[in-house]
């Protein structure tokens, strides 16, 4: 009897009505609005609790493991799903692991999630699950996930397009979920790629801004479009004192700055840089290219330098 009593002490009786429905909603507010079987176990809704509250229409099975209390799933609730349903030991990776982390102007059409080879795994319609040896570790509290820096490695790898790539590579530094010279670091380790050139430049953009942008990047360009090798880092006196100029023709008074990562660290500024050198491009002296522009649309700003130059030296 004693040993039935000590079992009654630790396991809690199962609530009814409204009083377990307040709790679910309780433990779903910290998943976005889902709530693991398991930890409804633990406050003593089993499953046949469950089943008359899904079968009443009150809460919606979403899976295994999964169920769900709100009627529409949030982005975050759908991440904590991903996690739970793809099998013991996931986490999300990539571009999901960055959207879980706060990253904001970009979402997944998929979710990635990461998880042990050697684990059984459940397939899931728009998760794509990575299964490899030795997953990278979970990092952080609340939902598990990798840490950002190879998260944002990874989400740029997996991209289907190198702009896509360098979004996200610019946002997470944009919006300081990650530190340059960390990103940095951890790309060095980093020894297969399939972007591996590109990455190179992007990352190095990112963190190191203008600098990146060798003299021998742009002038490659400029001979690509038969314009005159410029001068680089020709002086000019300012209001301030010298001033360097990026890249200069002094013969016809063009100037080329290049907006390193602190200045354009996402992709609108590259779209509002394009129209506004249309505008420049017209009769203006002046032409700005941010320096992630240079490598995803080199193409564009440098037909609008070679125009440029054509109208500022007609005669």
């Amino acid at each position: 009897m004693a040993g039935k009593d000590a079992a009654r002490a630790v396991t809690p009786s199962c609530p009814v009505g409204a009083g377990r429905r307040a709790l679910a909603t309780r433990l779903a507010a910290d998943h976005g609005g889902v709530v693991h079987r398991r930890e409804l176990a633990r406050y003593g809704v089993g499953r046949n609790a469950i089943r008359d509250e899904i079968a009443a229409g009150r809460w919606i099975r979403a899976g295994r493991h999964t169920v769900a209390i709100d009627a529409v799933l949030s982005r975050e609730a759908w991440h904590w799903w991903a996690v739970w349903e793809s099998g013991a030991g996931a986490r999300l990776d990539g571009a999901s692991a960055l959207e879980s982390a706060g990253m904001t102007g970009f979402t997944a059409r998929t979710i990635e999630v990461t998880l042990p080879a050697r684990n059984r795994h459940h397939p899931l319609e728009g998760v794509r699950q990575h299964r490899v040896d030795e997953p990278p570790p979970i990092w952080g509290a609340g939902i598990p996930r990798i840490a950002l820096e190879p998260a944002t490695i990874r989400a740029a790898q997996w991209a289907v397009s190198d702009r896509q790539a360098a979004l996200l590579v610019c946002l997470p530094v944009q919006q300081r979920l990650i530190l340059p010279a960390r990103l940095q670091l951890t790309w060095r380790g980093i020894r297969r790629s399939p972007r591996r050139r590109f990455l190179n430049d992007v990352i190095a953009d990112v963190t190191d801004g203008a600098h990146s942008l060798g003299e021998l990047d742009f002038t490659r360009g400029t001979r690509r479009y038969g314009l005159p090798r410029p001068t680089h880092q020709a002086v000019r006196s300012g209001p301030g004192g010298r001033v360097y100029l990026d890249i200069s023709w002094d013969e016809v008074g063009l100037v080329v700055e290049i907006d390193g990562g602190q200045h354009a660290l996402a992709l609108n500024p590259v779209e509002d840089a394009l129209r506004q050198n249309e505008r420049v491009a017209e009769g203006e002296r002046v032409l700005r290219i941010p320096v992630i522009g240079f490598r995803i649309a080199q193409e564009r700003f440098m037909q609008q330098v070679r125009r440029t130059y054509d109208a500022v030296a007609r005669p």
